[in-house]
Protein backbone atom coordinates (compact mmCIF):
# COMPACT_ATOMS: atom_id res chain seq x y z
CA UNK A 1 0.00 0.00 0.00
CA UNK A 2 1.30 3.45 -0.96
CA UNK A 3 -0.15 6.68 0.45
CA UNK A 4 0.52 10.35 -0.18
CA UNK A 5 -1.18 13.63 0.78
CA UNK A 6 -1.55 16.49 -1.67
CA UNK A 7 -3.20 19.91 -1.66
CA UNK A 8 -5.50 20.57 -4.61
CA UNK A 9 -4.03 23.49 -6.55
CA UNK A 10 -6.73 24.51 -9.02
CA UNK A 11 -9.45 26.90 -7.83
CA UNK A 12 -12.51 24.75 -8.50
CA UNK A 13 -11.05 21.55 -7.07
CA UNK A 14 -12.08 18.09 -8.25
CA UNK A 15 -15.20 19.04 -10.18
CA UNK A 16 -16.38 18.50 -13.74
CA UNK A 17 -13.44 18.52 -16.15
CA UNK A 18 -10.68 18.13 -13.53
CA UNK A 19 -12.50 15.20 -11.90
CA UNK A 20 -12.93 13.55 -15.30
CA UNK A 21 -9.19 13.84 -16.04
CA UNK A 22 -8.38 12.51 -12.58
CA UNK A 23 -10.63 9.47 -12.98
CA UNK A 24 -9.36 8.73 -16.49
CA UNK A 25 -5.79 8.76 -15.15
CA UNK A 26 -6.74 6.55 -12.18
CA UNK A 27 -8.30 4.02 -14.55
CA UNK A 28 -4.97 3.63 -16.36
CA UNK A 29 -3.64 1.68 -13.37
CA UNK A 30 -4.32 -1.88 -12.23
CA UNK A 31 -4.08 -0.99 -8.52
CA UNK A 32 -7.08 -0.19 -6.37
CA UNK A 33 -6.99 3.56 -5.71
CA UNK A 34 -8.87 5.64 -3.15
CA UNK A 35 -9.21 9.34 -2.41
CA UNK A 36 -9.76 10.46 1.18
CA UNK A 37 -10.99 13.79 2.48
CA UNK A 38 -11.51 14.15 6.21
CA UNK A 39 -13.12 10.86 7.28
CA UNK A 40 -14.55 9.92 3.86
CA UNK A 41 -12.89 7.48 1.48
CA UNK A 42 -14.05 6.84 -2.10
CA UNK A 43 -12.94 4.87 -5.12
CA UNK A 44 -10.72 7.14 -7.24
CA UNK A 45 -12.03 5.42 -10.38
CA UNK A 46 -15.62 6.47 -9.66
CA UNK A 47 -16.83 9.87 -10.92
CA UNK A 48 -19.75 9.98 -8.50
CA UNK A 49 -17.51 8.96 -5.63
CA UNK A 50 -14.91 11.64 -6.33
CA UNK A 51 -17.54 14.33 -6.91
CA UNK A 52 -19.31 13.38 -3.67
CA UNK A 53 -16.23 14.41 -1.66
CA UNK A 54 -16.77 18.07 -2.59
CA UNK A 55 -13.05 18.77 -2.95
CA UNK A 56 -12.40 22.48 -3.54
CA UNK A 57 -9.15 24.32 -4.22
CA UNK A 58 -6.83 24.43 -1.23
CA UNK A 59 -8.17 21.16 0.22
CA UNK A 60 -5.66 18.53 1.29
CA UNK A 61 -6.60 15.02 0.25
CA UNK A 62 -4.95 11.63 0.66
CA UNK A 63 -4.46 9.28 -2.26
CA UNK A 64 -3.95 5.60 -1.47
CA UNK A 65 -3.20 2.77 -3.88
CA UNK A 66 -2.77 -0.93 -3.37
CA UNK A 67 -1.51 -3.22 -6.12
CA UNK A 68 1.29 -3.91 -8.55
CA UNK A 69 1.60 -0.31 -9.81
CA UNK A 70 0.59 1.45 -6.59
CA UNK A 71 3.57 3.80 -6.30
CA UNK A 72 3.37 5.01 -9.91
CA UNK A 73 -0.39 5.45 -9.61
CA UNK A 74 -0.15 7.67 -6.55
CA UNK A 75 2.83 9.65 -7.85
CA UNK A 76 1.18 10.31 -11.23
CA UNK A 77 -2.11 11.39 -9.65
CA UNK A 78 -0.34 13.64 -7.14
CA UNK A 79 1.69 15.23 -9.96
CA UNK A 80 -1.52 15.88 -11.91
CA UNK A 81 -3.10 17.59 -8.90
CA UNK A 82 0.04 19.63 -8.16
CA UNK A 83 0.02 20.92 -11.75
CA UNK A 84 -3.56 22.03 -11.24
CA UNK A 85 -4.58 19.87 -14.22
CA UNK A 86 -3.11 22.57 -16.51
CA UNK A 87 -1.48 20.32 -19.11
CA UNK A 88 -4.60 18.17 -19.45
CA UNK A 89 -6.85 21.19 -19.99
CA UNK A 90 -4.37 22.76 -22.41
CA UNK A 91 -4.20 19.54 -24.41
CA UNK A 92 -7.96 19.41 -24.81
CA UNK A 93 -8.18 23.07 -25.79
CA UNK A 94 -5.55 22.58 -28.48
CA UNK A 95 -7.72 19.90 -30.09
CA UNK A 96 -10.74 22.21 -30.38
Amino acid sequence: MYVKEVTVQNQVGLYARAATYFIQKANEFKSSIWVEKDERRVNAKSLLGVLSLGVVGGTTIRITADGEDEEKAVEDLVAMIERGFTSEITDENSIN
